[in-house]
């Protein structure tokens, strides 16, 4: 009987609120996996969907499949210093 193991992958997500409403969401990791939801909760899961067909294409291509296990987001604010007119 083959045993089928299990490997836990984690990849950033961006969530970016469209001004027609939804949110598009791009997975930095994997290039060209980007996806919508008309809602928060749906745009997760069609993220969780996407990522899953991505990887899934890459495990038949025999492609790596690349991880964010060690890394994070983060968001830094830069202040411009403002020129009077």
């Amino acid at each position: 009987m083959n045993k089928i193991s299990e490997r836990i992958l984690r990849f950033n997500v961006i969530f970016q609120p469209e001004p027609e409403g939804g949110y598009t969401v791009v997975v930095p990791s994997l290039q060209g996996c980007v996806t919508y939801g008309r809602t928060l909760d749906e745009a997760r899961r069609m993220a969780i969907d996407a990522i899953g067909g991505f990887v899934e294409c890459m495990r038949e291509d025999g492609e790596e499949i690349p991880s964010d296990d060690q890394s994070f987001l983060s968001v830094l604010d830069f202040r411009f210093p403002q020129v009077a007119v």
